[in-house]
């Protein structure tokens, strides 16, 4: 066993397979937890009200592009889970590999700061109680960046009901009502499509184009579909997406949506097949960037103004780790400089696990970030040369080339992302055993 303790703080995607992997290397355990139970950010109807999944949220990337290595999703989940399946899926993980006895729930970690002997004391309310604190050989951040949202600033107030999407859980509230959705992200085309259903009517602010990518391509799962042209150079990858894109859905201009201005995948993929249909039945009616609010109305760029009831705001969250302070150590703006968007270049036993956002799903590049990082607290595997030249490296050759925005600081190309972070695994020889399980037998509802 080994002696060293271990502080993890957030036992949802990327917590789970941190704590699970840290434990097979026998160190000593304790994870932290804002919520009732593990999940994180797809315990909807969590007490906290943490969650930022509303009722209709599936997955966008296919189920055998998103499960653990270590635990596979069954074979009669569907092509995209929803959230409640998600969320059966990460209780049985939890489960099967008996972590729960090492996470104290309902508890908020404060501060946490370094120490002499690159050691870290940790302080941590639980429901609100008395602050408790505790020293650890090292920290494990894997406590998520969709929990600090991101304002639009315009000039003017809106006067109606305004909220941000982590706050947005079902469309029922919008019944008759007037509702513009800020964004053109996946939450922003999910929230205006549901709330289109219901409401009086629905816009769609985007203040720049975005790519529309359908969920399924000629029947498959659109990342399957792609998966087999993963050997190509880049630049035929892009330019054969965009043509097929084109070739299946036209343009923007055609539904009156604003033309992309980048190449597919400059900005975070929007996987939608429904805003489509829903813009091109009326339901959803698009508009371009905002110029000012006042009041109810909202005016537009293109001169126009409309009155509405609700605005919900579709605009991202801040990368924030409140618990840190900021002279040690700032995530919040590019470049991001941590060796596999895990490890930075001065600060000892610390690792960010789930730090990135993938062109694909977060939870197995998050689980081979866990083993790396257990390797490489255990001493079993160590950076080839020095952390500032590797992340230097990094910076200067992201895996693609996207819009200066603040939502673009952290992002990967899922394969190849994993494929590095398996090969620094593979430096270890012989690999340590971890253990493993065929997954669930079913996720379906009970």
């Amino acid at each position: 066993m080994n002696e060293k303790t271990v502080a993890v703080i957030g036992a949802g995607p990327a917590g789970l397979p941190t704590i699970k992997n840290f434990l097979d290397l026998g160190f000593d355990v304790t994870a932290f937890d804002r919520c009732e139970d593990v999940g994180g950010n797809w315990r909807f109807n969590d007490g906290t009200g943490h969650s930022s999944v509303f009722e209709t949220t599936h997955i966008i990337s296919s189920k055998k592009m998103s499960e653990y290595e270590d635990y596979p999703l069954p074979d009669d989940a569907p092509d995209y889970p929803s959230h409640a399946q998600l969320l059966r899926y990460f209780n049985a993980y939890a489960s099967e590999f008996d972590l729960r006895p090492h996470i104290r729930f309902r508890t908020t970690v404060t501060k946490a700061e370094p120490i002499d002997g690159d050691r870290w004391r940790l302080s941590w309310q639980t429901d609100g109680g008395p602050v408790e604190s505790a020293e650890f050989d090292a920290l494990c951040v894997a406590s998520g960046h969709h929990h600090t949202p991101r304002w639009p600033n315009y000039p003017g107030e809106f006067t109606g009901e305004y909220l941000h999407s982590h706050d947005y859980k079902r469309a029922a509230p919008f019944k008759d009502k007037r509702v513009l959705v800020i964004g053109g992200g996946n939450s922003a085309c999910d929230v205006s499509v549901e709330t289109a259903r219901i409401s009086k009517e629905t816009f769609i602010s985007w203040r720049r184009g975005y790519y529309l990518i359908p969920k399924f391509i000629f029947g498959e799962p659109v990342d399957k579909f792609f998966y087999r042209f993963r050997k190509l150079p880049r630049w035929a990858q892009i330019s054969g997406m965009a043509f097929v894109l084109r070739l299946l859905q036209g343009t923007n201009r055609e539904i009156g949506l604003p033309e992309p201005d980048h190449k597919v995948l400059s900005t975070h993929p929007t996987l939608n097949s429904d805003l489509y249909l829903a813009i091109r039945h009326g339901k959803v009616k698009p508009k371009g960037d905002i110029e000012r609010f006042d009041g109810k109305m909202v005016h537009f760029k293109d001169g126009t103004s409309r009155e509405f009831d609700a605005v919900v705001a579709c605009t991202g969250y801040h990368i924030t780790h409140p618990f840190l302070d900021t002279s040690l150590i700032d995530l919040s703006r590019a470049p991001v400089r941590l060796y596999q968007k895990m490890i930075p270049e001065k600060l000892k036993n610390l690792y960010f696990i789930g730090l990135f956002q993938p062109l694909g799903c977060i939870w197995p590049g998050s689980e081979l970030q866990a083993k790396l990082a257990a390797l490489h607290l255990a001493g079993s595997w160590s950076p080839r040369c020095d952390l500032g030249s590797l992340i230097d490296h990094e910076v200067k050759n992201p895996d693609v080339h996207q819009v200066d925005s603040p939502r673009h600081t952290i992002t990967v190309n899922d394969l190849a992302f994993r494929k590095r972070l398996k090969d620094d695994i593979a430096q270890v020889r012989p690999v340590p055993p971890m253990r493993r399980s065929e997954g669930p037998t079913s996720i379906a509802a009970e």
